[in-house]
């Protein structure tokens, strides 16, 4: 599993870049659902290729982070 902070306190705008960006640059991508909790953390799951990607924007840890099982930055080179 490969885990990712993107920033260290909760923010929906960058949540959204980052949906974005995944959406974006990553060929096959897949969204599978989006969640919203009760403390307004919002969830998004991508599947590539059977492989799951969770963004989270969480408010109760506080941060937005990227969990993958596959490694991402292969998609962000340039």
């Amino acid at each position: 599993m490969y885990q990712y902070t993107i920033c260290n306190q909760p923010d929906e705008d960058i949540f959204r870049r980052q949906c974005e960006a995944l959406e974006r640059k990553i060929p096959g991508i897949v969204k599978v659902s989006e969640l919203t909790d009760v403390d307004t953390s919002k969830t998004c799951i991508y599947e590539k290729s059977g492989a799951r990607i969770t963004i989270k924007n969480d408010c109760y840890i506080g941060g937005v982070f990227v969990d993958s099982e596959i490694e991402l930055t292969q998609f962000f080179k340039d």
